[in-house]
């Protein structure tokens, strides 16, 4: 028998995961979870908090994607997820497979800290340890968090723009065995299989994702040379991921999360023997493989007011590349990290959360074998006084074998009106960036560039402060936030780019604004719009891939029972970018537009059929500039639930 204060406890502070995973973002209207009794349950977010907290109760903000969404936008990789998301920019070279980076909030690409069920996802072993989302299936993914604003208070080096927090999806219920196939435009042909379920205390969920596409064209005609070949990439993507848990006794439970990635990626590189470099005429090769693991256990006391998990997570990369020109280079980069979190209810409406966490990151052979090692501790007090205002501080102390310590904080209040439905919401932190072992160690002497060992960490302050407004019962939403960000220090060349140095200053600001709107019960329409000013402080120069501004338009239609029509719009507006190899480093890229459509239809309760059709306008882009952006494309498949 479970004790019943424990279970009255466990209900109001650690709702179930199905609930978490149907919630919506406080940026997007969406239909809330329902509770046994046919209530709505609020909407959760996690990841401003480190624990589940009400969307209208957080300051942060915060976009959602839930699985359902992804399935029924068919969105096949986590760039398409991004894409059309407010606040940043995706750029991805060469479609499918090519480099993906994330510009939040007009910070740089390797100001973002991304998480795989609680998995720091990024390489130790690049040289600026910017996370490459390019090869993140979306198959097993049940929601994806984005949290814009400096968030080091909570979760240490990275987070200067944000954090994009990635979580699968846990088995439940009884046994389900599911699969889809899926082939179209570009030679695609993808597959997904998979079981989940629960049964008594374990629940398990198993996934395995192919994903192939192939001559797809990504040099424009324009750089070709004359006589020259314009081949397209071939990418090839096979993803295996599963979760599983088990409820020892009522107050003990154990977790496993696995994702294992096998990817290769044949491109168009620069052919650099001649100048102005040109695309080369033979395909390089890149191969990579991935894999995040973390074991987790979690015990529940004092009737359940106090939580504790204690987790243990690996991160593995290794990249093989085999450029045109011949030869080969291969680098590696793991990291390992023990972590304990305690969320403590230390009277109603007031939750005290604090952690510790030992790290452990090294590259080998790479070409050279470093390492370095951290240890960190964090507090944060959850408030909430008489439903109507709430607050988030926190603050957080690293410590790094190689540059030192660190410091952070963060404080996000806001304020509900509930009469009217208003919420005003702010906050304001510090952040920073920690040199890469690459930047720290790695030297190139025949190309006379050194390393610098005494480099510091980027540092950042950053504050918003916006309004949400609710009207129409709930079904019309909108809200403006105005965002800034002071960096320093960042790391650049030396004037004689032979090292690097922290020398460089920048400032980002913008306004993000949004409304969500369901003027029928079968109609969701959701639109948004950014301006984004990224300037380095030291030129007056605008940053690189920083649009001034962007907007995004999505629909949904559900005119009959199983069958649902959705389309999106997505406007990124010119902005300053550099050449292919960077030999000209400042240009002008045009704006451009791109409308994507799809369709599903529930045949049964255990057949699905479904098509989409991408770049509908067939619209001529490049982003970044010199690759083309993917053009008019047309898929259909079917998925099976039994």
């Amino acid at each position: 028998m479970i004790d019943p204060s424990v279970a009255r406890a466990r209900a109001m502070r650690r709702p179930r995961l199905s609930v978490l995973l149907a919630a919506a973002s406080p940026l997007v209207l969406a239909a809330g979870a329902q509770a046994q009794d046919g209530t709505a349950l609020p909407e959760l977010v996690v990841t401003a908090t480190r624990i589940p907290t009400p969307a209208r109760e957080v300051a942060s903000s915060v976009s959602v994607v839930t699985a359902e969404e992804i399935e029924r936008r068919q969105l096949r990789t986590l760039p398409d997820v991004l894409r059309e998301l407010p606040g940043l920019n995706m750029v991805q070279g060469g479609g499918a497979g090519g480099q993906a980076s994330l510009f939040l909030r007009g910070t740089n690409s390797n100001h973002t800290k991304v998480l795989i069920d609680g998995i720091d996802a990024s390489d130790p072993s690049t040289p600026t340890g910017a996370f490459d989302f390019a090869h993140l299936l979306t198959a097993d993914i049940e929601r994806v968090e984005v949290l814009r604003g400096p968030q080091s208070g909570l979760y240490g080096s990275d987070a200067i723009g944000g954090v994009v927090n990635i979580v699968t999806k846990k088995g439940k219920g009884p046994l389900e065995v599911h699969g889809g196939l899926e082939a179209g435009s570009f030679e695609t042909f993808n597959q997904q299989a998979g079981f989940s379920g629960s049964k008594g205390r374990f629940s398990y969920a198993a996934d395995l994702a192919h994903f192939r596409s192939a001559d797809i064209p990504v040099t424009p005609k324009d750089l070709v040379p004359p006589g020259g070949d314009r081949t397209g990439n071939d990418y090839e993507n096979t993803t295996f991921s599963g979760r599983f848990g088990a409820d020892l006794t009522d107050t003990l439970s154990l977790g496993l999360v696995t994702r294992y990635t096998d990817a290769e990626l044949q491109f168009t590189g620069d052919d650099l023997s001649v100048f102005p470099s040109v695309p080369a005429s033979e395909q390089s090769e890149t191969r990579i493989r991935q894999l995040f693991t973390r074991a987790s256990a979690t015990h529940i006391a004092l009737g359940g007011d106090l939580e504790q998990t204690l987790g243990l997570a690996f991160t593995g990369h290794e990249r093989r590349d085999r450029p045109a020109e011949g030869g080969e280079s291969e680098t590696k980069g793991d990291r390992v990290r023990l972590d304990w979190q305690a969320d403590y209810r230390v009277i109603e409406g007031q939750i005290l959360t604090f952690g510790a966490e030992v790290q452990r990151e090294q590259i080998d052979d790479s070409p050279i074998s470093a390492e370095t090692n951290s240890q960190a501790g964090f507090v944060q007090l959850q408030s909430s006084f008489d439903d109507r205002f709430f607050n988030t501080a926190s603050l957080r102390y690293d410590h790094n074998s190689r540059f030192g310590s660190e410091v952070t904080w963060r404080i996000a209040p806001a304020v509900l009106f509930k009469e009217t439905g208003t919420k005003l919401k702010g906050s304001v932190g510090t952040a920073y960036k920690a040199p890469t072992l690459n930047q720290l160690f790695v030297s190139f002497p025949s190309f006379n560039f050194f390393s610098n060992p005494d480099l510091n960490p980027e540092k950042s302050f950053g504050w918003e402060v916006g309004i949400e407004q609710e009207l129409l019962d709930e079904r019309l939403r909108m809200g403006v936030t105005y965002f800034r960000n002071d960096i320093e220090d960042l790391i650049n060349s030396t004037p004689d780019f032979t090292s690097l140095e922290n020398v460089n200053r920048a400032t980002t600001e913008g306004v993000e604004t949004f409304v969500a709107v369901a003027p029928h019960e079968t109609v969701d329409i959701k639109a948004h719009y950014t301006y984004t000013k990224a300037t380095d402080d030291e030129t007056g120069d605008e940053l690189l891939r920083r649009p001034t501004h962007k907007a995004g338009l999505t629909g949904q239609w559900r005119p009959l029972d199983g069958l649902s029509l959705d389309a999106e719009a997505i406007y990124v507006g010119a902005w300053v970018d550099a050449n292919r190899s960077f030999t000209v480093p400042r240009l002008d890229a045009e704006s451009y537009t791109v409308v994507n459509v799809a369709a599903s239809y529930a045949v049964t309760e255990e057949v699905t059929v479904f098509g989409r059709v991408t770049n509908l306008l067939d619209e001529n882009y490049e982003n970044p500039v010199g690759f083309e952006g993917t053009g008019i494309g047309a898929f259909a498949g079917v998925r099976l639930r039994f």
